[in-house]
């Protein structure tokens, strides 16, 4: 696939996103299902002329499932369903999937989405997004949405709450989501990742254990951590060139670097959550979801 540049051989899409939208700020009353509890920040304006670009990192070597991005999945590869949930996101004028491998390229090209080609030797998909970004010639302060290529499916609306944060508070270079999680062996499964953060929405600290650790018992209550990202260019760009944390190699979560580097992170609240393929037995379990909504068997015009 060829992508062009003016005046050199290369162009990046952006998105042009205008939702007018706020966001819920998680504070310490836990998964209350009372709205006024909850603060509310609403932008005093909207998201217009916001420089955006989505990006789907997708490498076809995954230890635990070898060629997944292109795993059929109720007819489709893998990677179509992502690119298309994505597409539905309000303001999309286009997006690229980010990968190693020709395969998922043609397969990207196949079904009629963009993909960049990127070198294979990188160890994760910030590395690949940075890349991706080099080559479409971002500028530093522009946005990136990093929405995870096994992401089957994902919440539309939080994609405009990052853009906002990052957009209304200058200081903040990165944003993610959270989700309320009441069940104590959800919170147990170290692939549920879990998330602590302050008063303002900054994360403290991410953990594959239990977090936090409720002596008392009571009713406990926790926020899972959903893996889509909105970084500033800039940021990525120096995020990439520091060398692991501890904590990032303890628990194995890269966005922990950012935290012991002194990065803040934002924290965004949906009470929406994702459909995600981490192995065969989870596109199994993917099909079926997909087919309880009656989201296939699917046609080509969709």
């Amino acid at each position: 696939m060829e992508l062009f540049r003016p005046g050199l051989a290369w162009v990046g899409f952006h998105l042009i996103m205008n939702l007018n939208v706020g966001w819920a700020l998680p504070t310490i009353t836990g998964c209350s299902e009372n709205k006024a509890e909850r603060k509310v920040w609403e932008p005093d304006h909207g998201f217009c002329a916001m420089g955006v670009v989505v990006l789907i990192p997708a490498r076809y070597g995954s230890r635990r499932f070898p060629g997944k991005p292109l795993a059929l999945i109720a007819g489709r590869p893998l990677i179509e369903w992502v690119y298309r949930q994505a597409r539905k996101i309000p303001g999309v004028e286009g997006l690229y999937v980010a990968t190693d491998d020709r395969r998922i390229l043609k397969c990207v090209a196949d079904f009629g989405g963009q993909a960049i080609l990127t070198r294979d030797d990188h160890l994760s998909g910030s590395d690949r997004l940075a890349e991706a970004a080099e080559l479409l010639r971002l500028g530093a302060d522009e946005l990136v949405v990093n929405i995870q290529g096994d992401q089957v499916v994902f919440p539309i609306e939080v994609v405009g709450q990052l853009v906002g944060v990052l957009k209304d508070k200058g200081e903040v270079v990165m944003a993610t989501p959270v989700r309320c999680l009441n069940d104590p062996e959800a919170a147990a499964n170290p692939n549920v990742i879990k998330v602590v953060f302050d008063h303002q929405g900054r994360a403290l600290y991410f953990s594959r254990s239990p977090l936090p650790y409720w002596r008392d018992g009571g009713r406990p209550y926790f926020y899972k951590h959903i893996g889509i990202y909105a970084y500033r260019v800039g940021f990525l760009q120096k995020f990439v060139a520091l060398p692991p944390g501890r904590w990032e190699t303890a628990e194995k979560l890269e966005q922990l670097r950012a935290l012991e580097y002194g990065f803040p992170i934002q924290v965004v609240e949906t009470e929406e959550d994702t459909v995600e393929v981490d192995t065969p037995a989870d596109a199994m379990r993917a099909a079926e979801w997909l087919g309880d909504r009656q989201q296939w068997p699917v046609s080509n015009d969709q």
